[in-house]
């Protein structure tokens, strides 16, 4: 016995996994000692303090539920909370939508983004006739790894123009017209992560056209409707065009940043079929998915979504907090491009206010990043990627010398 494990651990073989690489910048920042150390790796809201932000609506929300004494903690069904998966439909498809009138939706509620996109693709591995699923480059880097584990075969298809700074828009259409009848293929409904580029909406139509004429079955990530531009139907405009033509889709939304619910992990997984007994079918085989995996979802976060969403007063002060949040995102764009501009920083950094939503992919290589951290204690992920959320007026100026120092000292 003692030959097998010299150590006494039957788990002595393990190798030490290396660190997630966006959630261990955090780590790293946490470590450093300097008063001038900045994370702009987490995507997460921060005030212009640098504090985390509870929405006051959500305050009030929280408040609700809690003085009512009716409510308990009994489970919910395996799909969640039925009033929370309708308002969630009706969120992202648009109250009018025929797809929900004509009952040819199924909702569950998911763990945040991050589980919808698991059980939806656990449900493709299992019961749609194509395993393959082609996602962007770059792409959020959970992707790879939800999809895999999940038995789907992953590809890619070009995106992001390094070159441009934008969108690959040719070898997109390239990608995408090569790939296979039938293939899934993953789509950001709006403000790309890493990069913060999206199509425009006459591109979104080509895409949509293409995809139906091949039968590629899209599958949207929804992390930022509302969060982008401020307004919750223009980010959704996406993906209700693929809707508006009768088509089948999936859908995964996620609560996290626009009604900054993080850690409360609320999200809904949405499949749109062709007629209603189909979804009703698809809906029981969700739940065969779910079951195994985490038996059913958690009561809070989603009651409180839905004690916003359904209430009209609440549900608008929702909307005017959820927009100053974007507007100091786009405000953080524009005082960051000054700064470079001020100092006379190479290169055309017009993409920062192009770009939109949390992140903007600076084009900064993974030298010029570890001269950052290294030098300006400025932490973020090594491909270049910053959350506007992290900064304020205050650190803006901090993180234009880092970056300006890094372009003309390292090629």
């Amino acid at each position: 016995m003692s030959s097998q494990h010299p150590d006494g651990s039957v788990f002595s073989n393990i190798v030490r996994a290396p660190e997630d690489p966006i959630l261990g910048v955090t780590v790293a920042y946490n470590k450093d000692t300097s008063p001038i150390k900045l994370n702009l790796g987490v995507g997460a809201y921060r005030t212009e303090e640098g504090k985390p932000l509870v929405l006051n609506v959500v305050r009030r929300a929280e408040q609700l539920l809690v003085n009512d004494p009716s409510r308990v903690k009994e489970y919910l069904p395996i799909v969640g909370l039925a009033e929370f998966n309708k308002l969630s439909a009706k969120l992202i498809f648009g109250a009018d939508s025929p797809a929900i009138q004509e009952n040819r939706v199924t909702t569950v509620q998911g763990l945040s983004g991050t589980g919808s996109l698991r059980v939806g693709a656990e449900f493709l591995a299992r019961h749609y006739y194509q395993h393959t699923i082609y996602i962007p480059v770059p792409t959020w880097g959970n992707h790879p790894k939800i999809f895999t584990i999940a038995g789907l075969s992953v590809k890619t298809y070009r995106y992001y123009d390094p070159e441009t700074r934008g969108l690959d828009f040719k070898g997109l259409l390239e990608d995408l017209g090569a790939a296979p009848t039938g293939a899934i293929v993953l789509l950001h409904a709006c403000a790309h992560n890493p990069t913060g580029v999206d199509p425009t909406l006459e591109q979104w139509e080509q895409i949509r056209q293409l995809m139906r004429s091949k039968g590629l079955l899209p599958f949207f990530d929804s992390a930022y409707q509302g969060f982008a531009s401020g307004s919750l139907d223009a980010d959704a405009q996406s993906v209700r065009m693929f809707v508006a033509d009768g088509g089948e889709c999936l859908a995964a939304q996620s609560y996290a940043k626009n009604m900054g619910l993080y850690g409360e992990r609320v999200g809904a997984l949405s499949i749109v079929c062709k007629a209603a007994d189909v979804a009703s079918r698809v809906e029981s085989q969700l739940k065969l998915v779910i079951r195994p995996m985490y038996s059913n979802p958690p009561i809070h976060g989603a009651s409180i979504v839905a004690t916003i969403l359904k209430d009209s007063d609440m549900y608008n002060e929702w909307t005017v907090e959820l927009k100053a949040m974007a507007d100091r995102i786009i405000s953080m764009r524009q005082l960051l491009f000054d700064a470079l501009r001020d100092r006379g920083t190479p290169r055309d950094w017009s993409h920062i206010i192009k770009q939109i939503g949390m992140f903007t992919f600076t084009g900064l290589n993974t030298e010029q990043v570890a001269f950052m951290t290294k030098e300006y204690h400025i932490y973020m992920t090594s491909d270049g990627r910053i959350s506007m959320a992290g900064l304020s007026s205050r650190t803006v100026p901090h993180l234009a010398d880092a970056i300006h120092a890094a372009v003309t000292r390292i090629p």
